[in-house]
């Protein structure tokens, strides 16, 4: 959560907030209590005490957090009741609590939570006056923010480090951090624009250009209300007073203080409110309103005594000292002055030595304390030599000055060095000269006045005049510099205007550019979620599937009562409606012959157009289908494919003009993306009927090969059956002869019998033979054309698949090897199975050897565990080419096309192991691997195949 954000955001959280209830608005009330710390504390504090009361039972699937985020959340909320007591002036309090808090965010880890901790003790401490220790709690914070990438939070730490240390030590200041933040850097994050213009400012004041001063406060106080740092744009408002003020501009000082006053009295923030009255007290003192001034000064520090560590209250301090001055009562003032000092030891900021040492001294001397008073103003003419600060030395040598000519007579030592006829002199004289060196200074009159007098006192009337005529220009000069301020002023006053200004034109062009990009967000958001439906709706091959999809989209996107897609017929010559639902509800069949003269489906189509009814009344043909509603608007959509009109789609709604553009885009789009889907439906359904009638063509041909060589395979053991009964025949005849003639001997019937024994050896083997290969045929032919289930032998079926194929094996002069043991059960498709295996058979015979080289093909079979089994089919043949490995399991795919190559045996192979036998298929070839031979697939099968799921109105 970022630290500080835009007062726009704040308003977006505050509406959206308004209709929740419970824990729905827990997700608001985490950013509003943060945000809201400094721009309304009460409702920040309310808000987050209701968020602590929801975290710990927040039930939102959206907003139920895990545990780590969820303490930081709660960690965060009581920060925010930290700041509270910080603002209400309970600084104990509040350091306790952020200081907890702190070590909570540590314990998580939670960078940005520690930053966040470190910045509210550095300015708890502020008020306090450990300005030491802000400055380490600023450093602290800037280093866990760098730890978590956060730079923003790290700058906002480092620019505050950079206004604190500019009234420590101006120059080292702006050489330190001038290169990190400068003009470039203040027009960055309004967060961290309000401290760099901060840090800006106060640079400018040190040296007198209060009018580049007052500039830079106006930038800090616009982003500081921006970024909801109230107290921040308090402090700006008052110091831009305090410019005006040193400016000369009273009018206008006043306006920035009563514009402060009027941020900080609602708030009831001690310190702001002190704050705010003390400058206006000050400001009314340079007016000659003394009293008023004082009232205001003494009810300022009333409200800032609980805060009596804090720079605030020394200001109040020394401007109650410079009041009492004026009012003559010198007690007052050197009691005020002395509270300074100590004020001034505690926050180590040596501005305020000076000046409490400075207005101690003007008291003493007023008091009759020359003694004191005269070593006093020494000490704050060192302290500001060594602070390097002109303007307040020169004010300390005039209070030395005043002490030697208000007590002539005291006996006061004179100063090392004198060369001007007395000691008041002496000092003048210093301070002159001292002005002289100030770029832009301009001596005030009443110094030369000063030295007029004493010139005059010592005889020297000469000198006297000199210096009385430079008194004179200096007046003029002083008149003029302080036309010049009042020019400055109303510069400022320009440059704010145009600035306030320019930025509301500027948040109007933002306002009317974030409209702008609602819109288009808007539009992008529908168009991206358009393209996912796409993306759903042209995945489907199947028409029903198409249709679903759009009905569910359109009803999800758009008002409609009905919608219908039409078709047109294959004669094209009328649409037939392939799906419509009104109200929940299917429509029966119709249909809109395509030479009806007035049917808007039929004009959409023939005219290629989109027709949109916005009023039903109103439309030139008022003609509604039997039995559906009448709807008051309707859009009809042609569905094109390329350049061909295959249908339209309309959907109708109850009320006029129910479709603006926007919804008409949706419609068109969904229309377009049904178009490519249902052409690509049709297109597959063709495809599909293809492969069918191919796939049935190959299974017949494979067939009749089957049956081919099962005949050829037969003719061998029947022939011989039928030569050796043939000769039995004769022989018998031969017997029958002798037996019926000269009689029978006894060796004719012995030789006889034993041909006759080994005529029918040699016809049962041949006949078994038969017998068995014709069993083989009828179980391989049950099993291709049923594709029936059943238990089987792995080891029974491999022999009788090759036994199928011995007679095209041999005949190209090829043998085959079986390495299959015969304890592998499968239940399973035989039937498939032995269509997989002749395919890799008769693929291996056409491609797998090259001409006139004989070649071995091997069968084997594994158990692999997991009731699975492991098939590979190998030979020693040429190989398959890398470029067509990645292809040979494609539709179609052959390189003996015209030769007998189909180019769907693997095909098919591939379905019906990946789909049926619930296996894998894997090749692997020689060609490409020289640790082997040939070509190998390998099929990777579960002894039990996977179960197989069933096959799967209004206006016109």
């Amino acid at each position: 959560m970022d630290m500080f954000t835009a007062d726009d955001k704040v308003a977006q959280w505050e509406s959206a907030l308004l209709p929740l209830r419970g824990a729905e608005r827990l997700p608001l009330l985490l950013p509003l209590a943060w945000h809201l710390r400094q721009r309304d504390t009460r409702r920040a504090l309310a808000f987050a005490t209701e968020a602590l009361a929801l975290l710990p039972d927040s039930s939102l699937p959206d907003s139920s957090l895990p545990d780590p985020e969820h303490a930081s959340q709660v960690a965060r909320m009581h920060l925010v009741h930290a700041e509270g007591k910080w603002l209400d002036g309970h600084l104990d309090d509040a350091q306790a609590r952020a200081t907890d808090v702190l070590q909570r965010f540590a314990a998580l880890d939670d960078r940005a939570g520690c930053a966040d901790s470190h910045w509210l003790l550095a300015w708890i401490a502020v008020d306090q006056g450990k300005h030491g220790a802000s400055d380490a709690a600023l450093a602290a914070g800037a280093a866990q923010a760098r730890l978590g990438g956060d730079m923003l939070r790290a700058e906002l730490a480092d620019a505050a480090r950079a206004r604190w240390a500019v009234l420590v030590e101006r120059n080292s200041a702006v050489a330190q951090w001038g290169g990190q933040f400068n003009a470039h850097t203040r027009v960055a994050d309004p967060a961290l624009a309000t401290w760099v213009n901060d840090f800006l400012a106060l640079a400018a004041s040190q040296t007198g250009d209060f009018g580049a001063a007052a500039g830079y406060f106006i930038g800090c106080y616009e982003c500081a209300l921006e970024s909801g740092q109230l107290r921040a744009a308090i402090i700006a408002a008052t110091n831009i007073g305090e410019d005006f003020t040193l400016l000369g501009d009273h009018h206008s000082a006043l306006e920035w203080m009563q514009r402060a006053l009027e941020l900080a009295r609602p708030t009831g923030w001690p310190r702001s409110v002190g704050a705010c009255l003390m400058h206006t007290a000050d400001t009314l003192r340079r007016l000659g309103q003394l009293d008023p001034a004082h009232d205001l000064l003494q009810e300022a520090l009333t409200i800032l005594k609980p805060l009596a560590g804090a720079r605030s209250y020394a200001i109040a301090l020394q401007y109650l000292g410079d009041l009492s001055l004026d009012q003559g009562d010198f007690d007052a003032a050197l009691n005020a002055f002395t509270r300074l000092e100590a004020r001034a030891d505690v926050l180590g900021q040596s501005d305020f030595h000076s000046i409490a040492r400075r207005g101690q001294a003007h008291a003493l001397g007023r008091l009759g304390r020359a003694d004191e008073a005269l070593a006093v103003a020494a000490q704050a003419v060192a302290i500001s030599v060594a602070d390097d600060n002109p303007h307040n030395q020169i004010a300390a040598l005039r209070v030395m000055a005043m002490v030697h000519s208000q007590h002539p007579r005291h006996g006061l030592p004179a100063p090392e060095g004198m060369t001007e006829p007395n000691a008041a002199l002496h000092y003048l004289v210093q301070a002159l000269a001292l002005a002289a060196t100030i770029e832009g200074y301009t001596v005030p009159g009443d110094l030369y006045d000063a030295m007029a007098r004493e010139y005059a006192a010592a005889g020297d009337f000469r000198r006297a005049y000199e210096v009385a005529m430079a008194g004179s220009l200096a007046r003029e000069t002083t008149h003029s510099q302080e036309a010049t301020n009042h020019a400055i002023a109303m510069q400022v006053h320009h440059q704010t205007e145009h600035a306030r200004n320019e930025g509301h034109h500027h948040r109007e062009l933002a306002a009317s550019e974030a409209r702008r990009a609602e819109v288009l967000a808007r539009t992008s958001a529908t168009l991206e979620r358009l393209s996912t439906i796409g993306q759903e709706i042209t995945a489907h091959l199947d028409a029903a599937a198409v249709f679903s999809a759009l009905d569910r989209h359109i009803h999800g996107l758009l008002t409609a009562s009905t919608f219908a897609i039409y078709m047109t017929d294959p004669a094209h010559t009328e649409l037939q409606r392939a799906f419509g639902v009104e109200l929940g509800q299917a429509l029966p069949p119709h249909a809109i012959a395509l030479t009806h003269p007035s049917a808007y489906a039929v004009r959409a189509l023939l005219e290629r157009r989109e027709i949109y009814i916005a009023h039903w009344p109103d439309c030139e043909h008022q003609q509604v289908v039997p039995d559906t509603l009448v709807n008051m608007s309707a859009l009809f959509v042609p569905l094109t494919a390329g350049e061909r009109a295959i249908g339209v789609m309309t959907v109708q709604a109850p009320q006029s003009h129910a479709y603006g553009e926007n919804e008409r885009m949706i419609f068109r789009t969904l229309c377009a993306y049904g178009a490519i889907a249902l052409d690509n439906a049709d297109a597959y359904r063709q495809l599909q009927d293809a492969q069918a009638q191919l796939v049935s063509q190959q299974k017949l041909a494979a067939l009749g090969a089957l049956t081919a060589g099962v005949a050829h395979e037969l003719n061998t053991p029947i022939g011989n059956s039928l030569l050796i009964a043939s000769t039995m025949q004769e022989k018998t005849s031969e017997i029958e002869t002798l037996m019926n003639g000269r009689g029978l001997r006894r060796s004719e019937l012995a030789a006889f019998v034993a041909d006759s024994q080994k005529a029918a050896a040699l016809v049962m083997r041949g006949l078994t033979s038969a017998a068995d290969l014709v069993n083989s045929f009828k179980q391989v032919a049950v099993d291709r054309t049923t594709e029936q289930r059943r238990f089987f032998n792995l080891q029974q079926v491999c022999h009788e698949i090759i036994a199928t194929m011995m007679n095209r094996i041999r005949a190209a002069d090829h043998r085959i090897e079986m390495d299959v043991p015969d304890t592998i059960g499968m239940d399973s498709y035989p039937g498939p199975f032995g269509q997989v295996i002749t395919n890799f058979i008769a693929n291996a015979l056409l491609h797998g050897f090259a001409p006139g080289v004989s070649g071995t093909m091997r069968l084997s079979a594994a158990l692999t565990g997991e009731a699975r089994v492991q098939v590979r089919f190998a030979d020693d043949g040429v190989g398959i080419p890398s470029e067509h490995l990645g292809r040979i399991f494609d539709p179609f795919f052959t390189t003996k096309l015209g030769q007998g190559g189909s180019g769907l045996g693997l095909s098919i192979s591939y379905n019906i192991v990946s789909s049926l036998l619930g296996g894998q298929i894997g090749v692997n070839s020689g060609l490409n691997n020289a640790d082997s031979a040939g070509t190998c697939f390998t099929l990777d099968l579960p002894l039990r195949a996977p179960e197989q799921a069933p096959d799967a109105g209004g206006i016109y």
